[in-house]
């Protein structure tokens, strides 16, 4: 306790110096969870895909839709144990800033390759019995204030008019980790709406299938079996896992994702300079100090000791200021954000790196004063005492 009276009195000797430093820290800390928090973001997607799940698309372009008729030769492929299919629909609510995903899907087959969507019985049965019903996501449903029986007005530039639904189920995801920013349409009331307007332009096609599957470890043999299906046919197809696809999306932003890692450790290497700078100043003024307590005979451990305590110290108010500042900015971020980051949160990965970080970047602080310091004569120290 002792060592802790003293460890904080010295670090609030020069308290504008110290305070400055601290609030250097919080900020470097908050970027630094921050940019991570939007790397996660990023992955979130290809993290939360289940590798029981296969992803088949148009091996040209997956803007180039599939025949219908590919499900039942795709349900039959040895090691399938589901096939169901969805199209995206691309609709705007009310204005283009209020972006969120909508896919039309086949409900009866849909729900069932997806235990992570938590849904009620009576919401279910209300869904899939309503050809112009829709599931939403929690989140979804608590940003726009929906409620189950609202209808929701939606126009796309894909499938031409106006478009209306109706909440008839919300999901919960049963972690934090399943995207609850999704509205699900059903895909045969829009094939037969498109079927009618466009005298079949865009009827009877799916964009993806998703296919589930009985044993992971065998995902690429029958991702091979599902292609081979169809090779040198008009429509050949390329089958991966549901989080190869994910990552396929991940990888036009490879760059950017890049750069954000880059700058999060520069920024700890710049307040790393400046915190090795504040310990710098600290041994050189106390030097008197250190050379009288080597005087009365305390080791030169017990000098390290002290100016590795307080550089630690310091580090860590500062890293916990900036960890419990960051959780309510992610907050901010999302909502701010809306649906651009369907998962926006900070993970426990992410805090530890953070504390971490400041941690690492007190004992790097320390690290030459400390070494300095121990090695310091007496006689020369004892000149600067007053």
């Amino acid at each position: 306790m002792f060592i802790f009276r003293l460890l904080l009195k010295n670090a609030f000797r020069h308290r504008l110096r110290t305070l400055l430093t601290m609030v250097g820290l919080v900020v470097a800390v908050c970027a630094f969870g921050m940019l991570r928090t939007i790397v996660d973001a990023w992955y979130a997607g290809a993290e939360a895909s289940s590798s029981t799940r296969l992803i088949t698309r148009s091996a040209t372009s997956l803007t180039v839709p599939l025949p219908l008729a590919y499900a039942e030769r795709i349900r039959a492929v040895d090691g399938v144990t589901g096939v169901s299919w969805s199209n995206w629909f691309g609709g705007i609510y009310q204005s283009e800033r209020n972006f969120f995903p909508q896919f039309a899907v086949d409900g009866p087959t849909y729900l069932p390759l997806y235990p992570e969507f938590l849904i009620s019985d009576d919401q279910r049965v209300g869904w899939l019995r309503d050809r112009k019903g829709a599931l939403v996501g929690r989140k979804l449903a608590s940003k726009f204030g929906w409620q189950i029986g609202d209808s929701v007005p939606l126009k796309s530039s894909i499938y031409p008019g106006e478009w209306s639904f109706v909440i008839r189920g919300i999901y919960d995801g049963v972690d934090a980790s399943v995207d609850e920013n999704q509205m699900l349409i059903h895909w045969a009331f829009l094939n037969e709406t498109m079927r009618a307007r466009a005298a079949g332009r865009r009827s009877d096609s799916v964009g993806v299938y998703v296919t589930g599957i009985r044993d992971p470890a065998n995902a690429a043999l029958v991702s091979q079996r599902v292609d081979a299906q169809f090779r040198n046919s008009r429509a050949e197809t390329l089958t991966e896992t549901e989080k190869a696809f994910q990552l396929g999306f991940v990888a036009m932003s490879e760059a950017i994702l890049l750069a954000l890692q880059a700058v999060s450790y520069i920024i700890v290497v710049i307040i790393m300079a400046v915190m090795a700078n504040t310990m710098t100043m600290t041994a050189r003024e106390r030097l008197a100090e250190y050379a009288t307590l080597k005087a009365l005979g305390f080791p030169p451990g017990f000098v390290v000791r002290l100016l590795f305590g307080e550089s630690l110290l310091i580090a860590a108010i500062g890293g916990l200021a900036g960890v419990l500042i960051t959780i309510p900015l992610a907050a901010a971020f999302a909502g701010a954000t809306g649906s651009l980051f369907p998962v926006f949160r900070v993970s426990g990965t992410t805090v530890a790196l953070q504390f971490g970080a400041a941690l690492f970047v007190g004992l790097v602080a320390a690290a030459w004063p400390a070494w300095k310091m121990s090695r310091i004569d007496i006689v020369a120290g004892l000149r600067h005492v007053a």
